[in-house]
């Protein structure tokens, strides 16, 4: 079975106008489209384009700059889930990503929290998570959990690995609610890329792609994403694959490399 492929607008493409960035993608033969955040995305725009184009979107980010471990930011922080979840519904959106911790412009955590125990981080992490779960069985909207780096582009972000994650969502029990597994996030943070899609492949909910060093496409770097592929679709894992990647020269020469695979 071939695995349908998202490609993220917000890291190719980027030498178009950000909304001339989806034709060019669907053209390219890329089946869905993601972004990052919608707070500077003109969704109005979105939305017609989805509408006329039959444009399919997997994602975005659902959470801005909040946090899931601070428990004096749960009721802010479910009202802006509850906003991204309407986006979601009126553009057809599968899912919306959301994190342990915010971040800013480039990806930085604002805050580590380090004041803050082990403890009550992970609590304050499930008791809204719990409540996320009801919000997206109750709209429909997939909601994905990401663990990300913490070697170099998340430095102080708390939920680092996939274990982690999956525990969580197997807790909470919602089919609605599963993990995104970034392999070069968790390459970075875990490495054993083969033991951990054994062990959580039912909790995937979203998968996302870069070679490492450089955050670039594959066949750029040290991950053997032929293996990779084979061994998700084998260990059956059926949804996504999203390219989340920085083209090493160009946006042409990076889908070149992604659809080889």
């Amino acid at each position: 079975m071939k695995l349908q492929k998202s490609v993220c607008i917000d890291a190719l493409y980027t030498e178009l106008p950000f909304i001339e960035r989806f034709a060019a993608a669907q053209a390219d033969g890329f089946d869905y489209i993601e972004f990052w955040g919608h707070d500077d995305k003109d969704i109005d725009a979105i939305e017609r384009l989805v509408n006329e184009k039959h444009i399919k979107i997997s994602g975005f980010n659902g959470d801005a700059d909040l946090n899931l471990i601070d428990p004096n930011q749960q009721k802010e922080y479910l009202e802006y889930l509850k906003k991204s979840l309407s986006i979601a519904q009126r553009i057809g959106s599968k899912s919306v990503t959301i994190h342990s911790n915010g971040l800013g412009d480039g990806g930085i955590v604002l805050n580590s929290y380090r004041e803050l125990s082990t403890t009550l981080k992970t609590a304050a992490m499930y008791d809204t998570l719990l409540q996320c779960a009801q919000l997206a069985e109750q709209t429909g909207i997939n909601i994905n959990l990401e663990p990300l780096n913490i070697i170099s582009d998340h430095i102080g972000n708390f939920l680092n690995y996939t274990s982690d994650a999956a525990d969580l969502t197997r807790l909470i029990g919602s089919d609605k609610l599963k993990i995104l597994y970034d392999v070069y996030h968790m390459q970075l943070n875990e490495g054993n890329i083969a033991g951990n899609i054994d062990a959580n492949v039912d909790q995937f909910g979203h998968i996302h792609i870069a070679d490492t060093p450089g955050r670039h496409e594959p066949g750029t770097g040290e991950i053997n994403y032929a293996f990779v592929f084979d061994y998700l679709e084998n260990a059956g894992y059926t949804g996504l694959i999203g390219y989340e990647l920085f083209p090493l020269t160009d946006t042409k020469t990076a889908v070149e490399a992604i659809m080889s695979y």
